[in-house]
């Protein structure tokens, strides 16, 4: 039979030596953990006050003013966002070195993953606020050429053109911070064709028949003046003016307008 006593001793025994052990390198990692602290406070508190004085929330200032941001009734200020990464990154640096005492492989080695990661998804955010600045440029650029061209659906293009270059933004920025974004990409590739080719059939049934009318102005325009007197599809008038999709006459006391493929489908006498 076992000596119960002598076992209980020698696992008491071994217990007593790992605490000694342990508690040296629990009061080194607490003492590296605490000065972590203080220094990535001091640190931030000193970047932040930097980056104010120098008008770096200037770019934040901008982001503000893009619609999808002030919709999220959110306001950026990128000293104190920076300030706090720093923050973070200066104390994820010491807390890998207080695992590192303990002696805690395991913890030590996601603490460095995240170490890692900070400069990667620092770099995403860069890209994704420049990708943002430049949507909204772009969107600005289209509702204004279409004002200047009169072109009254203009906030919806220039919404489909930021939407579009928003999720190229944030899928590029995905993939900087290292996210596999295979799926996203061909998801987002047929989400596109699908869009163009619904587009395509729905505007080419809906545009047929201005289509047709501009291919029979290339067909008309020269065998039809203004000023003749013209009887089209049984409705007699003189011609007033004729454009790319129509053709308006005079019949008596009102105007007639007739589109312009009518003259290649109906009846027309010239007198």
């Amino acid at each position: 039979m076992p000596n119960i006593t002598e076992i209980l001793i020698n696992t008491f025994q071994t217990l007593i030596n790992q605490f000694i052990t342990f508690v040296p390198k629990l009061i080194g990692a607490v003492v590296i953990l605490g000065i972590g602290i203080l220094v990535a406070k001091a640190v931030a508190a000193v970047v932040g006050k930097v980056l104010k004085q120098i008008g770096f929330d200037r770019i934040g200032d901008k982001l503000n003013e893009v619609d999808l941001i002030r919709q999220l009734q959110t306001e950026i200020k990128l000293s104190e966002i920076l300030s706090k990464v720093l923050y973070y990154f200066i104390l994820l640096v010491f807390i890998t070195a207080a695992t590192e005492t303990l002696g805690v492989a395991a913890i030590t080695g996601m603490v460095l993953s995240l170490v890692n990661f900070i400069p990667k998804l620092l770099a995403a955010a860069i890209m994704l606020q420049v990708g943002v600045l430049i949507a909204d440029a772009l969107k600005k650029a289209v509702v204004s050429l279409c004002q200047t061209f009169k072109v009254e659906s203009g906030r919806l293009l220039g919404t489909i053109v930021f939407s579009f270059f928003l999720i190229i933004t944030i899928i590029s920025a995905l993939g900087q911070a290292g996210i596999n974004t295979e799926l996203l990409e061909s998801s987002f590739n047929l989400l596109i064709g699908g869009i163009i080719f619904a587009f395509a059939v729905g505007y080419g049934i809906a545009s047929r028949d201005v289509m047709a009318n501009l291919l029979s102005s290339f067909y008309s325009k020269n065998r039809y003046k203004e000023g003749q007197t013209v009887q089209i599809d049984g409705v007699k008038g003189t011609i007033l003016s004729i454009d790319n999709t129509s053709i308006t006459l005079q019949t008596g006391e009102t105007t007639t307008v007739f589109p312009l493929q009518t003259l290649q489908s109906k009846k027309v006498e010239v007198f």
